[in-house]
């Protein structure tokens, strides 16, 4: 059945991702951005269609529509950019949140919150399962996207346990792929970009931190597929469960780019978590979902793309 379709952060790299894939699915797709990390140019392609549409709106400010399914994925969700203005982090979160709840309040639609593997802090239980309640700083440098995150699902069950708002909780795990931003400080297209440019490969502390890396081909399924399900509203974490340290990660791209940059350490950032790999067995056991593109095929896959972004901007 066809669908009218918000989903917020719409020009952004997974926002984007989700765009095209619903709009292919024939489902009538509201996109909005405020363009702060979001490019016009991820959706662009997209105009032709009937069934697409763009709107410049930051989710700080209330918005009115009628639609029956919200993707709430407005919030910069890199270090760099999210600790640009952190005040201004804090409200796309819980501002943001409050008003795609007051939306799918009104209009009784159904709301999925793209949450983050950021609630779970530095972790001390490894995987990270659903009923893992973290680690977190409230006050450190990160908190701002961290605890940001952790408000809205405050939030997301306190509308759903008080108006019945029909509510879906998805914890994002680090996920890559073409149409992300080139300086989003973000580990895999930092060293992508790097690598190709024939730089110094960048390392924050001993580059032994872990960290697991879901295509995002395998990400939106995984979203839709939640918002899709009628009996589950999460927590759920949707990531791929693969495991890497920071210095194989490089060495992968080294390798898949033919390049010959060296690997420099730096000083590690303050509250960088140690180690990050999800618990999937809810989303096996409830969704059906299992990631199926392998680190080597995905980072093939966004090397391409970066090849050409790289090539553009010379």
């Amino acid at each position: 059945m066809t669908k009218r379709i918000l989903i917020t952060g719409g020009a952004g790299f997974l926002g984007s991702h989700l765009c095209e894939r619903l709009v292919n699915e024939g489902h009538d797709v509201i996109c909005l951005d405020n363009y702060f990390t979001g490019q016009k140019g991820n959706v662009v392609h997209l105009m032709d269609h009937k069934n697409f549409e763009l709107l410049r709106h930051d989710i700080t400010f209330p918005i009115f529509l009628e639609v029956d399914h919200v993707y709430n994925l407005a919030c910069p969700a890199s270090p760099i950019h999210y600790q640009y203005n952190a005040v201004k982090t804090i409200k796309t979160n819980v501002l943001g949140a409050i008003h795609v709840l007051g939306l799918a309040k009104r209009v009784k639609a159904r709301v999925l919150q793209a949450s983050t593997s950021e609630v779970y802090g530095d972790p001390d239980v490894h995987p990270q399962p659903e009923s893992y309640w973290g680690n977190v700083n409230c006050n450190g440098v990160r908190s701002c996207y961290d605890e940001g995150k952790r408000v809205a699902e405050t939030l997301f069950f306190d509308y759903h346990r008080m108006n019945s708002v029909d509510i879906r909780i998805a914890r994002i795990f680090n996920t890559y792929g073409p149409k992300m931003h080139p300086n989003d400080g973000r580990v895999v297209s930092n060293f992508i970009v790097q690598a190709l440019k024939g730089q110094d490969i960048t390392i924050y502390g001993e580059g032994n931190q872990t960290r697991s890396f879901c295509y995002v081909d395998d990400l939106i399924s995984g979203l839709i597929l939640l918002m899709n399900n009628d009996s589950v509203i999460g927590p759920i974490n949707i990531g791929n469960p693969g495991e890497f340290t920071i210095k194989e990660l490089a060495q992968k791209v080294i390798a898949l780019t033919g390049s010959k940059s060296k690997l420099i350490f730096q000083d590690l950032p303050a509250d960088d978590p140690q180690q990050r790999k999800p618990d999937i067995t809810l989303a096996q056991e409830k969704l059906g979902w299992n990631p199926s593109i392998s680190l080597d095929e995905g980072l093939k896959k966004t090397i391409e793309y970066f090849k050409k972004v790289v090539e553009t901007k010379k």
